[in-house]
């Protein structure tokens, strides 16, 4: 004989009350166009709210549904779509959606072989990245949050990695970029903040060269900065100038914005270019010590040109991030995926990058 489910009691239903209602605010939060920390912050933990959502909505058809009021029919049904929204928004960046960048054949030769990752400054655990680098030999890494040590350490490889770019900084901001690749037009920009650098410079392949972007712009968290307004505009203003360019790029670093946020796809829309998560998977790579914490926030995004041959988060450097990797393959005549921006897109990201720039 079956045992009957038992009714809610009263601490139980307002349990419940509390999460859901917890849960749906949390869920639209982002909707809200407001740089400040505490709207944009709900931008990152897009798969748990899925799931917390999922979760509530299981609990609640436990109850017997003669028992529950309108406003608990009401929660329920919000409860649903707020799932179905979020789901919307987590599944381009599955293996369900198509990809937004092309697969190269595996017997298509690498053009291009990158590695970039956040090694956490204070961490003294260089023997993890230097052996990772040397496992990988990627022909361009860059290493973010770098500081005077970081630079003596990975000064070893300079004999394979002759070509670098090294401006260590103390305050969490500096930055590592090595090459096998011979470099040209090499400057260093401070776009928004006067503390935070970015690395514009050219890999001469003799045949081609292929820009490089290389940023790490502010997070919109407490005691760092209190709104995504410079974080947003300093992703735009390389967006915009990669747009510009009209040649083969790539975008890479710590991007300190999640793959799935509003700032991101306005992002993708003004430049062109393409995301390689996009119908592979969502790739986390932060918090590399919190498995349930754990969302996309280091980022390689490349202009219409390539096609992508291998995408990897990396095993842990002792970071706060795990190190993402990609192999490329250089095709001009692929015909990538590319969000197009109509005028409100354009307008929107112009206004962006000018309250980043005056703030």
């Amino acid at each position: 004989m079956l045992k009957e489910v038992p009714e809610f009691n009263d601490q139980m239903k307002v349990v419940l009350y509390v999460f859901s209602v917890l849960i749906i605010c949390a869920s639209l939060m982002p909707l809200v166009k407001k740089d400040y920390w505490t709207f944009r912050v709900f931008d990152y933990p897009r798969f748990q709210k899925l799931i917390l959502t999922l979760t509530l909505i299981i609990i609640w058809s436990f109850e017997d549904y003669s028992n529950l009021s309108q406003v608990d029919f009401g929660i329920l049904t919000i409860l649903i779509l707020v799932f179905f929204y979020l789901l919307k928004q987590i599944i381009p960046y599955s293996p369900f959606s198509p990809k937004m960048v092309k697969s190269a054949n595996k017997h298509e030769k690498t053009t291009l072989a990158l590695l970039t990752g956040n090694v956490y400054q204070y961490n003294r655990e260089y023997t993890k990245c230097l052996d990772l680098i040397k496992k990988q030999a990627p022909d361009v890494f860059m290493l973010v949050e770098t500081d005077q040590n970081w630079a003596d350490a990975i000064s070893i490889l300079k004999t394979d990695y002759p070509h670098c770019i090294e401006i260590p900084m103390n305050n969490t901001y500096g930055l590592l970029f090595y090459s096998k690749i011979p470099l040209r037009n090499t400057s260093i920009h401070y776009l928004i903040d006067d503390e935070v650098p970015s690395i514009f410079t050219d890999l001469d392949l003799g045949h081609q060269l292929i820009r490089i972007y290389g940023i790490h712009p502010t997070p919109p968290v407490p005691g760092e900065n209190t709104h995504s307004t410079e974080r947003d505009a300093e992703i735009l203003l390389v967006g915009a100038k990669a747009k510009e360019y009209d040649k083969p790029c790539i975008i890479m670093g710590d991007l300190n914005d999640v793959a799935w946020s509003y700032t991101t796809e306005l992002f993708l829309k003004i430049s062109g270019m393409g995301d390689p998560r996009r119908g592979r998977g969502m790739y986390n790579t932060f918090h590399a010590k919190y498995p349930m914490l754990r969302w996309p926030l280091d980022h390689i995004f490349v202009s219409k040109h390539f096609k992508v041959k291998k995408l990897k988060v990396q095993p842990s450097i002792a970071s706060d991030h795990f190190p993402i990797s990609i192999e490329l393959v250089l095709d001009k005549s692929v015909e990538n995926e590319q969000l197009e921006a109509d005028h409100k897109d354009k307008m929107e990201a112009k206004e962006k990058i000018i309250s980043g720039i005056e703030f």
